[in-house]
């Protein structure tokens, strides 16, 4: 079953030097970890493997990324031990606790715990200019719509969103980097992006082609966060080179996963290294400016790793303690 789940993604891993700053037990430490990503082109991947690098630099470690379908799947596999860590989205993480998940039904993936807090992914379409599509609204019936890997974030979410708007399309699943290559080749009409952003798809789609950021209205907005769990979020102007004012989208907060066997050290070590270090992190990529203590009370979901709730209790936080493993 876990092997009909990884499917054939591609693992990176990279060799790291030893760099803590004091001694600690490194009792039942692995020898190697992965951290479940998603598809290449899209923002999980790219903040996966610089946080993966990390880590692995600074506690000496070998670690890198993995390629795979997103949110559902790492669930899938950080539950299975698969993959040591991870990166999942607040909704797929309720349904796959749930045992709800599309990848194993029945299956209550409750061997997952909370790493540390990343950024909100927002959900907003793109179109080619040439469509003339400049709204929700204006997506003609039968339009065919790309929403990501299979069982990722936005192919979990934005379809039912598409639907709760009554607009009708023709579904199809991909890569971002496939996606994008198929929306310039005419094969499909709109891209629904749900991703961190600035998402590196559009910045490439922008390179070469007059594009169009789809916003939500104010009345979109209000019907998606009535139906979903999602909240009001607007992408700053600049965030892509086509986009000169605020635009309107709903999010939904993204965190790092960990499977609950990893050693209490490990996790902590790892945890101090991502959250001590916003610096670094930002020069991964600029969505990390929201992975900081601060966010810490954003799940509400997913269980925290003993090791994590002890760096974010030092500091200040109060996990009840229901919420740790």
């Amino acid at each position: 079953m876990i092997k009909s789940i990884l499917g054939t993604s591609a693992i990176a891993l990279v060799a790291a030097l030893p760099a803590l700053a004091q001694e600690v037990d490194r009792t039942d430490w692995p020898t190697s970890f992965t951290v479940g990503t998603a598809s290449q082109g899209g923002t999980f991947f790219v903040y996966g493997s610089g946080y993966a690098n990390l880590i692995s630099e600074e506690l000496g470690v070998t670690g890198g990324a993995e390629v795979t379908g997103g949110p559902m799947q790492n669930m899938a596999l950080v539950h299975t031990g698969e993959a040591a860590m991870g990166m999942t989205t607040m909704g797929p993480a309720q349904v796959s606790i749930q045992g709800k998940s599309p990848l194993a039904p029945g299956l209550e993936m409750t061997n997952v715990c909370a790493h540390f807090p990343m950024y909100e992914t927002p959900f907003h379409a793109v179109a080619l200019s040439s469509s003339g599509i400049t709204a929700l609204s204006e997506i003609p019936a039968g339009s065919r719509i790309g929403f990501g890997p299979a069982g990722s974030t936005g192919d979990t979410y934005f379809p039912e969103m598409m639907t709760a708007l009554g607009i009708e399309y023709e579904r199809r699943n991909g890569g971002w980097n496939d996606l994008g290559g198929q929306l310039q080749d005419g094969l499909i009409d709109v891209i629904g992006f749900a991703a961190g952003v600035p998402i590196p798809q559009v910045a490439e789609l922008e390179a070469s082609n007059d594009v169009n950021i789809i916003e939500f209205t104010a009345e979109e907005q209000a019907l998606m966060t009535s139906l979903f769990p999602v909240s009001n979020f607007d992408i700053p102007a600049g965030t892509y080179a086509s986009l000169t004012e605020p635009a309107r989208a709903v999010s939904m907060w993204n965190f790092a996963i960990v499977n609950c066997d990893l050693p209490e050290s490990f996790v902590y070590e790892a945890t101090r290294v991502i959250m001590e270090d916003n610096a670094r992190m930002m020069q991964i990529h600029s969505s990390a400016a929201t992975t900081v203590f601060e966010n810490w009370d954003k799940n509400t979901v997913i269980p925290w790793h003993p090791g994590a709730a002890r760096w974010f209790t030092e500091n200040g936080a109060t996990i009840s303690a229901d919420m740790i493993k």
